[in-house]
């Protein structure tokens, strides 16, 4: 494990850079909008341009990665990331910000697909397991990490975007370094939305309306905090919270995923994250502690219908259409991260800052009232025939779901091969 993480180094390191900077900025512009008495509606349809840039690249990227190789690739879109975030100051302009944030979203994508690509080329049989939670703690800590470096700087200044800027270059350089061969690039396929929809109609549900959820969390969450009067400091501590409970939940409800139906685990997660939700909504900021804790406990519970909805779906597919299937279920989160911006900058403009939490509840319902139907309607899948829970996790390309542990139909790159066999002559 130990010698795993050592030769992964230059692109764990590149990936610490990367989340970081990119989650620091995502949460910067949320503040710095605030502060600007931006609308929150015209925030929610700025901040939405990063999902649709992000779905749009994940469909694309492949064939100018496939053109023009994976280190001029991810130079080319960090590159275009870290001068996105230069841009910012420059001219605070809903129209300009919005295109700067769908080029951002196309940006990090094509940089995470060279990244993932490079660490699926790199697992084999045996390690596959343990490279896919290494990537999501990394990921997470990244990303938790970034709504920290908040604190540093005047959001109404420069200096945290070039910050935000100077993260995102440095990303470039660990990678660039490597002595790594780049692997091949290939495009994943995708069931039909609607064939998957028929087969396992929870699954997808239950991925869209995550995406809803945590899209609209991301976009809007800052703005949240800074209109019940949250000051820079706890905004950055409020969203970190979240996030790491998002990871701290993912253990304890695979646990119990591995022992129950799965669609009642979701029908009882969603409901109880709904039950949160209205708490946040009607509670207000008096009590800033108990405030946090409820929405990490709303974002975690959230976080987990995603990779819930992933083992639903496994448990109905063939083990070779396991990562087609899981491609179309990114997809759907995708789209529903387009969704959710929207949909509560509306909210919070119509009803104040906690109608982001109304919005979220009736989203949570619907879910549960679609798993219960679900349910009454279909067979179960006995607990003994359900498939390993795996964490799996959003916020990534549909190239991290080829080293998913479940997909049978694996097969090592030859660059894994000669890391293995390497392996055991040392070991002999």
């Amino acid at each position: 494990m130990t010698r795993m993480v050592t030769s992964l180094s230059a692109l764990i390191l590149s990936i610490v850079l990367l989340v970081s900077g990119n989650a620091f900025l995502m949460t910067l512009l949320g503040i710095r909008m605030s502060i600007e008495a931006v609308d929150p509606a015209t925030i929610g349809w700025v901040l939405v341009c990063y999902s649709i840039g992000f779905v749009l690249g994940t469909l694309y990227l492949h064939r100018v990665i496939g053109r023009v190789g994976h280190i001029r690739a991810f130079a080319v879109f960090a590159a275009l990331a870290a001068v996105s975030a230069l841009l910012y100051p420059l001219a605070v302009s809903a129209i300009f910000w919005a295109f700067l944030r769908a080029l951002s979203g196309f940006s990090i994508a094509g940089v995470l697909v060279v990244i993932e690509s490079w660490f699926s080329s790199r697992a084999t049989n045996a390690n596959r397991g343990a490279l896919f939670a290494v990537y999501q703690i990394v990921f997470y800590l990244s990303a938790a990490g970034g709504q920290l470096i908040v604190n540093v700087g005047d959001p109404a200044g420069f200096v945290p975007f070039t910050l935000a800027a100077i993260l995102l270059t440095l990303a470039l350089i660990p990678l660039s370094l490597t002595r790594m061969e780049a692997p091949a690039i290939e495009q994943s396929e995708r069931l039909s939305f609607f064939t998957l929809a028929r087969e396992s109609s929870s699954g997808v549900a239950g991925a869209l309306i995550c995406g809803v959820l945590i899209g609209a969390f991301y976009a809007m969450g800052p703005v949240y905090a800074t209109l019940v009067g949250l000051d820079v400091g706890q905004t950055s501590t409020f969203m970190a919270s979240a996030i790491v409970a998002a990871m701290l939940l993912a253990w304890p409800l695979g646990r119990i995923c591995d022992h129950y139906d799965r669609r009642r685990v979701m029908r009882w997660v969603a409901l109880a994250a709904g039950l949160a939700s209205l708490a946040v909504a009607f509670l207000g900021a008096e009590q800033r502690w108990l405030l946090t804790l409820l929405v990490g406990l709303v974002t975690g519970l959230s976080a987990s219908i995603y990779p819930i909805a992933v083992a639903i779906t496994n448990d109905r597919m063939d083990s070779n259409r396991i990562v087609a299937a899981s491609a179309t279920l990114l997809l759907s989160y995708g789209i529903g991260s387009v969704i959710g911006p929207i949909v509560s900058a509306e909210l919070v403009s119509w009803l104040g800052p906690h109608g982001m939490f109304l919005g979220n509840a009736g989203f949570l319902l619907a879910l549960v009232v679609v798993t219960s139907y679900r349910i009454s309607h279909t067979h179960d899948i006995p607990v003994a025939e359900q498939e390993h829970f795996v964490p799996a996790m959003p916020e990534s390309s549909p190239v991290l779901t080829e080293i998913d542990p479940r997909n049978e139909e694996f097969h090592e790159s030859p660059e894994a091969t000669e890391i293995r066999e390497e392996a055991l002559q040392k070991a002999g």
